[in-house]
């Protein structure tokens, strides 16, 4: 154990668990992360294979899957200081190829897709009214960018009730210190960080 970690360990070294009924929610996996043309490109092919690998287990699981994508108003009226502050916010406005879902990730009928204008999932939308609803006690969360969209979500997630898992193969950013630096925050304040491995295999045994 590191000297950091150490650190750490004496004040957050809490484990929150699994709970008993999950849902697994893709954040923001729009095309824009992996055209190599686009502001947002990301490198993250390794990141949306892992999610589509927890996807996957969480429909042979029958759990509830959301997707989430960014959409503006085609004149951003709806987009506020985050459009002004993000300029690469631009490809999110209505209709931009930018903002489609990549391949491999085409939703099916059985998933729910929660359009929203904010980093955080639960911001302004009814993600969280919908999983109570739903009964839902643990949030999964993977997508992109860490830094960015899967961290808000995740202290989103956290302040609504929901115990939280962040999958670390699942979640990805453009550029190593800020992923490493928010896995390592989340997972000592408000989620649990686990493998790709681990939460197949918790999958598998519900």
């Amino acid at each position: 154990m590191t000297g950091l970690e150490d650190n750490y360990a004496k004040a957050y070294g809490q484990k929150a668990g699994f709970g008993k009924k999950p849902a697994l929610v893709l954040i923001d996996f729009i095309q824009g992360y992996f055209d190599p043309e686009c502001d947002l490109y990301a490198g993250v092919d390794d990141t949306l294979a892992s999610a589509l690998r927890v996807r996957e287990a969480a429909h042979a699981a029958e759990l509830p899957v959301i997707l989430t994508n960014v959409v503006y108003h085609p004149k951003a009226i709806d987009g506020g200081r985050f459009f002004e502050k993000a300029k690469p916010l631009r490809y999110f406005l209505a209709g931009n190829p930018m903002g489609a879902w990549p391949e491999g990730l085409e939703p099916t009928e059985n998933e729910l897709i929660i359009s929203k204008q904010y980093p955080s999932a639960f911001f302004g939308t009814s993600l969280a009214s919908t999983l109570t609803a739903l009964g839902v006690d643990h949030v999964i969360l993977t997508g992109l960018t860490t830094s960015g969209c899967v961290r808000a979500s995740c202290v989103d997630s956290m302040s609504h009730g929901f115990i939280t898992t962040v999958v670390r193969e699942a979640v990805g950013d453009r550029h190593e210190d800020p992923h490493e630096a928010n896995l390592f925050d989340m997972n000592a304040k408000y989620a649990d960080v686990v493998s790709e491995a681990e939460i197949i295999a918790h999958l598998q045994s519900l």
